[in-house]
């Protein structure tokens, strides 16, 4: 086995393992996990006599776009993965550069790792004039990892719908203008595309516990699920 290949090894081990641990050792201090925001409905089932409810959590739809790198991608190519999501338009003279930056200083927190566990998404609001080569050239100049942080573009009005009425943008930011959505949030979503947070991106302890936050989405279980089954799922996945 080369270098490459025990160091790659090494990294699959030691980052979910790390990650683990802190969870663990939080949890013991009261832990609190990330909670789920929006339901569809809820349901009411009978069972000997006994009735008891279950909540239908909103399930963010999936949607069509094209990336940085001119694929069509859909959010159900991402079924596994922990989603940090914020817009922007790449000819803005505001708030985005610094969002785009705040998203760097999140890519570089999983670095090694982004693959497994998180994607990061910027969606422009301006799909008509955000084109695929002006996508590339803005993320060129705050990443060189396009596979782990895609620029999208689409359908204005299917973009629109799903910040409105999938993520419940206007709900996150009250102030968000609905005929065009600039607001400063990163939304979080888990592994069932399930909202379970917003958080602004020019705050830093709002980012440091989203820093936080996405590795206890990521190791979210079954708590009967015992470590071994952890880890052994570990090398299923690599």
């Amino acid at each position: 086995m080369n270098k490459t290949a025990i160091l790659g090894l090494m990294l699959a081990i030691v980052m979910p393992l790390t990650g683990y641990w802190m969870v663990k050792y939080y949890g013991n201090r009261d832990l609190q996990v990330p909670r789920r925001y929006f339901y569809d409905s809820v349901a009411v089932n009978q069972n000997n006599g006994k009735t008891t409810t279950d909540t239908i959590w909103h399930k963010v739809k999936t949607i069509n776009f094209v990336n940085q790198l001119g694929d069509t991608v859909t959010l159900d190519s991402l079924k596994g993965k922990v989603l940090v999501i914020d817009f922007f338009f790449t000819h803005c003279p505001t708030i985005c550069p610094g969002l785009a930056r705040s998203m760097k200083r999140l890519q570089d927190s999983f670095k090694g790792e982004n693959d497994s566990i998180v994607q990061f998404l910027s969606i422009s609001i301006d799909p008509e004039h955000d084109s695929v080569p002006q996508l590339r050239q803005f993320a060129n100049r705050y990443t060189s990892n396009h596979d782990s942080w895609w620029f999208l573009t689409g359908n204005k009005a299917e973009i629109y719908n799903f910040a409105l009425n999938e993520l419940k943008a206007s709900v996150a930011d009250a102030n968000v203008d609905t005929a065009f959505i600039h607001t400063e949030n990163f939304f979080l979503l888990d592994r069932d595309r399930v909202v379970r947070g917003w958080y602004n991106g020019f705050d830093t302890v709002e980012q440091a516990k989203l820093v936080r936050d996405i590795p206890i989405l990521m190791l979210e279980k079954d708590k009967k699920k015992t470590f071994g089954e952890f880890v052994k799922g570990l090398f299923e996945r690599s």
